[in-house]
């Protein structure tokens, strides 16, 4: 397993839930799970596996051994087999904040969506708040989810921004929603 420079610890628990340094191993679920949720992501057309190996082997491989990557990327375990991934993107060094990105297996998002969403922060925050010291994490959703605002709500952070009309999905404009939690320790 991969295991990031700048963490001290690489694997971070609750129960039978963990999240560790994303394992190459479970590229093709994560390929898998982007297509199938394609409507709520930053992505604008399926991804290949060969699109896949060459994010992996290119973006991926160069974050463990950076001192400031851009993204701190994990696998979502439950008793050691992946069910989602996710982490800390855009993340701004100077500033100390970073937004959250987390998917979950397809099939997991009608029965256990708000479960994995509040573990998955949970372990998120143990990260990025005692390990790397950030002062702020948030979100940036497109308002196609409602459910994923009382997630967060319940997890402690809060609505900070409204993005009217911020962009086109499917020849309609939405709204995008910024929820921001500060680090209290």
């Amino acid at each position: 397993m991969s295991s990031y420079k700048i963490l001290n610890n690489q694997s971070f628990s609750s129960g039978k839930y963990s999240i560790v340094p994303i394992r190459s191993g479970d590229r093709y679920e994560i390929m898998k799970w982007r297509n199938e949720q394609i409507y709520h992501l930053r992505q604008n057309r399926p991804l290949t596996q060969k699109d896949q190996d060459v994010y992996f082997d290119t973006v991926v491989a160069q974050l463990f051994e950076n001192d400031k990557p851009a993204q701190v990327l994990f696998s979502y375990l439950e008793d050691n087999i992946c069910i989602g991934y996710g982490g800390m993107v855009h993340i701004n060094w100077k500033d100390k904040h970073a937004e959250v990105s987390f998917i979950m297996k397809t099939e997991l998002e009608q029965k256990g969506f708000k479960k994995h969403w509040g573990i998955f922060l949970e372990l998120l925050e143990k990260v990025a708040f005692r390990e790397l010291d950030l002062h702020k994490l948030h979100t940036y959703a497109f308002n196609l989810r409602p459910k994923i605002y009382e997630v967060l709500e319940a997890a402690g952070f809060k609505k900070e921004a409204v993005l009217k009309e911020h962009c086109l999905i499917h020849e309609n404009y939405i709204d995008v929603i910024i929820h921001s939690k500060f680090n209290k320790h």
